[in-house]
């Protein structure tokens, strides 16, 4: 069985300080949309199981970040620095007048959080899907990493190949059994390209940059973001996962960033992991629903 939308998406490519990005759309274009940032290796696309069960009047826009999904490929490298800006140019293209509305998971929801505390009016709410920030670094840890990185940049990074889409998606349910069989296949399908004229979902591979994958030599320092979290001053609702393990393997965690965000509201939802909007979107949709009704976009 496979997953058939609710919501039928279509496309858009934009640049973005010099790369083509895409943007997936559901609903009629506005100069208001709910902008949806995904997680590291994801992409725009697999929103739909979120998009399906949340209220089908709003406008919602996904961009796929650069080097991810069907954007544009860096050809410098990726460096944290750009997806702010990136998302600093993206906002004056879909939200231009009016301060945005931020849906995030993981990745996508720790830029979209420093963010809002760099420019505090150009954001109207976030919804923070697990976006808990990463632990600090160690100082002494630079120079092992500095030399990882020089080794990694010295080799092509290769790309990661599959038999089927049926085999990827296999993967991903055997990773996380909560992730129900159509959405993987779902899933997998939005991740790959087809190396072959025969069929699109066998010989595949994935369409992320494998340069993501390299090491960061710039060391995470916790503090930074703390500061930038401390100066948001929008609504903040911060969704976990009982059964995720995410703050656990980054060493943080809802209570160590509840001192930061001055309105910040947390929600922890049964049975769900880190990939929450792909295991129980409705169960997400259902707490992203109430604080959208304490904030509709008419009030901002």
């Amino acid at each position: 069985m496979s997953y058939r939308p609710l919501r039928n998406p279509h496309y858009d490519d934009v640049n973005v300080r010099g790369l083509r990005y895409r943007l997936t759309w559901w609903g009629e274009p506005s100069a208001t949309p709910i902008v949806l940032l995904h997680g590291f290796m994801d992409n725009g696309a697999t929103w739909q199981f979120l998009v399906d069960k949340l209220p089908h009047g709003l406008s919602l826009v996904a961009p796929d970040w650069r080097g991810f999904g069907n954007s544009e490929r860096a050809p410098g490298g990726y460096w944290f620095p750009d997806y702010l800006a990136d998302l600093d140019a993206l906002l004056g293209l879909l939200s231009p007048q009016t301060p945005a509305r931020i849906i995030g998971h993981s990745m996508g929801a720790n830029i979209a959080q420093m963010y809002a505390g760099i420019r505090p009016g150009r954001v109207a709410w976030l919804v923070n899907l697990e976006g808990l920030g990463l632990p600090d670094s160690r100082t002494h840890d630079a120079p092992a990493r500095y030399e990882r990185w020089l080794n990694e940049i010295a080799q092509p990074a290769p790309e990661r190949r599959f038999r089927s889409t049926s085999e990827l998606a296999s993967l991903l349910v055997a990773r996380n059994n909560r992730l129900s069989r159509d959405r993987a296949e779902f899933v997998a399908r939005a991740w790959t390209r087809s190396r072959t004229a025969m069929r699109d979902d066998e010989d595949v591979e994935l369409l992320f940059d494998p340069r993501h994958r390299r090491v960061n030599p710039i060391l995470y320092r916790r503090q930074e973001a703390e500061a930038c979290w401390r100066r948001v001053t929008c609504p903040v609702l911060l969704i976990a996962g009982d059964a995720s393990t995410q703050a656990r393997r980054e060493g943080a965690n809802a209570e160590l960033m509840e001192p930061h965000l001055q309105r910040l509201r947390r929600v922890t939802l049964a049975a769900v992991g880190h990939m929450m909007h792909h295991e129980d979107p409705a169960a997400v949709a259902t707490a992203i629903s109430e604080f959208l009704d304490e904030h509709p976009i008419e009030a901002a």
